[in-house]
């Protein structure tokens, strides 16, 4: 990662709530294939999620610390701020000298954009202007929200607009929070209905609708230079398990992520 920034773009996409079974399940029966081509052989990566919650888990994924391998470490983070005695900064980290992520990669010579989704990043209040307050440029409007059926088209068409209108040589890191998988998702599945909610297989639809347009906006992120792409959830939902619904809360549906970082490059 020591040699990869300032070299690449960096495009890191959560997908908001997004359950890792069932996330695997669709990419092993093939219904993923924008993502699934990025994918290694065995599927999604599982990963243990840094919070419950989105706006937990963004606080620690912006801070360096993504979500960790499921299995017992330490492992060596791709991101890091230099910080004394820190057992999971190694040779390839790439360190930087400030509180953040965001503004680490700024002061590397970064263009750093947020592209909003679920309340978190609706610069509605000041909750909601905190993560996206970290970025030099943040967008968010209504048609990227979870209510909006297609939330996911309309944030792959400001990202294509925000590429579009850098100059080649600048570096660009862009976030995208994927509202499309946070309830309300009903409404992605044929046949469903309000009255009858959000169902895992609503959860599967959103996520098969996010793939559709995933093409689109890795295309955009690797079209100027090549481009690390980290896609990742940020915490699971549940949906009945054990009688529990929604998230932060600690049961292992929340906890549980799928992961995956791979490069694009469109133009070679």
């Amino acid at each position: 990662m020591s040699e990869i920034v300032g070299s690449h773009d960096l495009l890191l996409v959560t997908l908001d709530t997004l359950r890792y079974d069932v996330a695997q399940e669709l990419a092993a029966a093939g219904r993923l294939p924008n993502l699934g081509r990025h994918l290694p052989r065995g599927g999604w990566e599982r990963r243990h999620a840094p919070g419950s919650f989105t706006y937990a888990s963004h606080q620690a994924m912006f801070a360096g610390f993504l979500p960790t391998p499921a299995e017992p470490g330490p492992h060596p983070r791709l991101f890091a701020a230099r910080f004394a005695g820190s057992e999971t900064t190694a040779g390839n980290t790439y360190v930087y000298d400030t509180p953040d992520l965001v503004s680490g990669l700024a002061a590397a010579g970064y263009r750093t954009v947020c592209i909003g989704g679920v309340g978190f990043f609706n610069k509605q209040g000041p909750l909601g202007s905190v993560l996206p307050g970290l970025f030099q440029e943040s967008h968010w409007e209504p048609e990227f929200g979870v209510a909006s059926p297609t939330s996911f088209e309309a944030q792959v068409a400001c990202a294509e607009k925000v590429v579009a209108g850098l100059p080649h040589e600048q570096r660009l890191f862009l976030f995208v929070n994927v509202s499309a998988l946070h309830q309300p998702n009903w409404f992605h599945l044929a046949g469903a209905t309000r009255d009858a909610g959000d169902t895992r297989a609503s959860h599967a639809a959103a996520l098969e609708y996010v793939d559709l347009h995933m093409g689109r906006l890795l295309s955009a992120a690797g079209s100027r230079r090549p481009c690390l792409a980290i896609v990742c959830s940020d915490h699971g939902t549940a949906y009945g398990e054990d009688g529990y619904s929604g998230h932060r809360i600690g049961h292992d549906v929340v906890w549980t992520v799928p992961y995956a970082h791979f490069f694009v490059d469109e133009d070679r």
